[in-house]
């Protein structure tokens, strides 16, 4: 208690350090606060539900996939397929026969956008709302507030925000576009609903919808076994238990019911499952996107906390000598220092907490918003990362505090006093055997980034590898501070003169000093230099190579996001035209034939639906056996490198965990990124969500202009849409921006923090240099001639630490260069790493100059007695 209450004394005495070392630990908790509640976000994946919050539980079809069932060799791992599993409309029957179910009704989502009115021109729309049939309408609870409820096949009720944004109102005509057709519909009414709905809502006659939604073909005799009758299958089906059962016990008895059909059975926040399909399937990007970026902000973190804590407690070198010297116990003397670190350290971990849940909050809706994960995820933060990033700051901090006072704490009190006036010895031998870990595990990376891996996915190698080199080179960065300014000394002298002779000297006499200053400077660049060089890198990629597998000259879209199959026929009789495709994507697998899994990776392969009559027209693929215009029936075309020959028959694992026998047709030379299975877009079409093509690919014929034809062809079919090539470029580079911006967002956040951390240590290394400033003063120096000096000392800091970072910065962007792009030097404008430098140099200067003029303004007697 007496070290505590000394150490609480003691702090008002200390104010800079105390400032110093409580913005380290508040900043490094409140960034790896925040990366942890997006984790805890993506792993909890809450989904509230919303349109079917009425329902007591929630069954789906299963979309989980097991890569390697019965393989002895590979972990056990389960995916997410790309594509919505359908439900046998006749397990509505058996559902509605447990104990304890009061209803079951069958749910169908397709998209539908209501355009302009019937009387008005239909071209753009009014965005895109999902369609449903109005027997599902009672669970959000939807209550009409005009109207009436839906009869017969062309009436519907319109959503109020849906109703406000097209203008309809009761009895007026709209044009929906929906499943690849348009037509006018009557407005029956207008529902709202008794609660927040995230996507906006069409309800049809339950029929209607049935039809829509393709799920009427072939209905079985019975099938008819819920509301929304004459289906075959639904895409969900909502259960309303009785007021009196036991949710518990009617989820298990729905479970036995349906046991041995592909279905998950959903409850609580769960059921929102079934409202945002994508937030399972974004679950693990969210959760590896916050991994990766909250292990750097960690290492950042722990690093700079620790080279501040380190900072401050050798400045105190001569007061820890002093309270030895007067009988005080190194045992004491460390309790003292854990007892104030205690204090700053709680104190900034519970200041930070708010802010910390903000950043974290704000991250997530940014994150959000660009589609990295589903917005109807609920941001969760407990108190699990709040206490994972206090202990780790906490230990660290108090970690570093000890080190760094540990000459102190250990000498000989005769000997503390002359040896506080001495510079501190940094070489040890736990420093360089966690030097050479750092550097070897640097160069293990860069190793495996430029042997291993090809083109964008070498990031995922090539991020680690600058924080591993920064930490490496910081722990013996006296020594590389020692060199750089022997290297220096001669030029810099020769340009500055007195001031800089006198500066250089200072530099190689406090090596260790002022290497404490170049590391947050040498981090800071390193960190900034090689990630925005890895986005840029990998955007330029993406780029181009989606303007080399481009062939087509323009791109039909419809704005329910489906098109008819008929129109490509339509497209292809036109004036003109070389050639058209069908186009529509997914993501499958290819299964092993010994019924063992998938033998493709564990991200799949992507699936492409295409026309076998213009296939080759609208593609880049290089054939190199068999034909693309044998793309039909069940038939596929695979690339050279999935090891399939032309007449080989194999299982394909499609996105709706269906499978399908296909035989290979061709194999083709793929151009970098575009590695696909090529399917009849009548084979694949059927599996995906939306279960037609979604675009049409048109390849023009030497000097024709199909602009105007497709814009003829537009204007006759309402909600069809035409983007030619520019357009189709501009928007894929618009959309890599946004990809790209997130990446940009949080490397921005650790390359804050970094920049915070070398103001931090450069104020506080020249604040405590108050005592050498007026000794200067005594002996004649100016103060004019001082602050020269310390504007050569911090342009030498400045340009040590750039030096510094970009080695190691190259440890990544060299490697990373070479395996994406062939080449020696990364992508992207040389200002950025002009910024970056000139950033440096401002903050050094600024974080140098602004203490030392504040210092040189106290006497230089008073100064000359300070401590340092």
């Amino acid at each position: 208690m007496d070290m505590m209450r000394l150490a609480l004394r003691t702090l008002r005495f200390r104010k800079g350090g105390f400032v110093a070392t409580f913005v380290a630990l508040f900043f490094g908790t409140a960034i790896v606060l925040a990366c942890g509640g997006l984790l805890e976000t993506g792993i909890r994946n809450n989904v509230p539900p919303e349109r079917l919050a009425g329902a007591s539980l929630v069954v789906v079809g299963d979309r989980s996939y097991e890569l390697h069932p019965g393989d002895p060799e590979k972990k056990s791992e389960r995916v997410v397929l790309a594509e919505g599993v359908p439900l046998d409309a006749a397990l509505a029957g058996k559902v509605r026969g447990v104990a304890g179910v009061e209803r079951v009704v069958g749910d169908v989502t397709f998209a539908a956008t209501v355009l302009d009115g019937a009387a008005g021109p239909p071209a753009q729309g009014h965005g895109r709302a999902q369609g449903h049939g109005w027997g599902s309408a009672g669970l959000a609870p939807y209550a009409l507030e005009r109207g009436s409820a839906p009869v017969g096949a062309r009436q519907v009720v319109l959503d109020a925000a849906t109703a406000a944004k097209s203008g309809a109102g009761v009895g007026d005509p709209v044009r929906i576009a929906a499943r690849g057709e348009t037509a006018s519909y009557k407005v029956s009414g207008v529902a709202r609903a008794r609660g927040a709905v995230g996507q906006r809502a069409v309800f049809f006659s339950d029929g209607e919808a049935v039809r829509l939604a393709g799920a009427d073909a072939g209905a079985a005799a019975g099938a008819p076994t819920a509301e929304g009758g004459g289906a075959r299958h639904f895409d969900a089906l909502a259960v309303v238990a009785r007021p009196d059962a036991a949710l518990p016990q009617v989820k298990a008895d729905v479970g036995r019911v349906l046991a041995g059909s592909p279905v998950t059975v959903l409850s609580g926040d769960d059921r929102g499952f079934a409202e945002y399909p994508t937030a399972m399937e974004r679950r693990d990007d969210l959760i590896s996107l916050s991994a990766v970026f909250g292990g750097m902000a960690v290492m950042v973190a722990l690093f700079v906390t620790a080279g501040t804590m380190a900072l401050s407690a050798a400045q105190r070198r001569r007061e820890l000598a002093l309270l030895r010297a007067i009988g005080a116990t190194p045992r004491q003397l460390r309790r003292m220092l854990v007892a104030e670190t205690l204090v700053i350290a709680v104190a900034a971990a519970l200041l930070a907490w708010l802010p910390g849940q903000w950043l974290g909050e704000a991250l997530f809706e940014r994150l959000a918003a660009s589609g990295v994960t589903a917005e109807a995820v609920e941001f969760s933060q407990g108190w699990i990362p709040l206490a994972a990033a206090g202990g780790a700051v906490l230990v660290t901090a108090v970690g570093a505090g000890l080190i760094g006072a540990r000459r102190a704490v250990r000498t000989r009190p005769t000997e503390a006093l002359a040896d506080a006036a001495l510079q501190q010895r940094w070489v040890s031998t736990m420093r360089l055997l966690f030097a050479v870990l750092f550097l070897g595990g640097a160069t293990a990376l860069a190793i495996v980034t430029w042997t291993v891996m090809e083109g964008p996915a070498a990031a995922s190698t090539a991020g680690p590898t600058v924080i591993c080199a920064a930490i490496g080179l910081a722990l013996i960065a006296p020594a590389l501070t020692k060199v750089c300014a022997v290297l220096l000394h001669w030029p810099v002298s020769a340009l500055t003169g007195t001031s800089g002779r006198l500066a250089m000297l200072n530099s190689r006499a406090r090596t260790v000093q002022v290497a404490a200053s170049v590391t947050p400077v040498m981090l800071a660049v390193g960190v900034a230099t090689a990630n925005l060089y890895v986005q840029t890198t990998s955007a330029d990629l993406v780029e181009r190579a989606f303007n080399e597998n481009l062939r087509a000259d323009a791109v039909l879209t419809s704005a329910s996001g489906t098109l008819a199959p008929s129109l490509v026929d339509q497209v292809r009789a036109l004036p003109g035209i070389a050639a058209a495709s069908a186009y529509v994507t997914s993501t499958g697998f290819i299964e092993r034939g010994d019924g063992r899994g998938a033998e493709t990776g564990d991200d799949g392969l992507p699936l492409q639906g295409v026309s076998a009559a213009g296939a080759a027209g609208t593609s880049a693929a290089t054939v190199t056996a068999g034909s693309l215009g044998a793309l039909r029936g069940d038939a596929v075309a695979l690339p050279e490198g999935a090891g399939h020959k032309v007449g080989e028959t194999l299982t394909l694992r499609l996105g709706d965990n269906s499978t399908a026998r296909v035989r290979v047709v061709a194999t083709y030379r793929p151009k970098a990124g575009s590695e696909a299975a090529l399917l009849p877009a009548e084979l694949l079409a059927p599996h995906t969500t939306g279960g037609l093509p979604q675009q049409i690919l048109v390849r023009a014929a030497p000097g024709a202009d199909v602009t105007g034809t497709l814009g003829q062809l537009a204007a006759r079919t309402p909600g069809l849409r035409v983007a030619d090539r520019d357009a189709l470029i501009a928007a894929h580079a618009e959309d890599t921006r946004t990809q790209a911006w997130i990446n940009y967002l949080m490397v921005g956040m650790i390359v804050a923090y970094t920049a915070i951390s070398v103001v931090n240590s450069l104020a506080t290394a020249t604040g405590g240099r108050r005592r050498e400033f007026g000794l200067q003063r005594l002996t004649g120096a100016t103060r004019a001639q001082v602050m020269r000096m310390l504007t050569v000392e911090g342009v030498v800091v400045a340009v040590i630490g750039v030096l510094l970072g970009t080695a190691a910065a190259a440890t990544t962007l060299v490697p990373f260069a070479h395996a994406a792009a062939d080449g020696w030097l990364p992508s992207g404008p040389l200002w950025i790493y002009g910024t970056v430098v000139g950033t440096a140099l401002t903050l050094a200067l600024s974080a140098t100059l602004v203490p030392a003029w504040r210092a040189l303004k106290i006497l230089p007697v008073r100064a000359a007695r300070a401590e340092s």
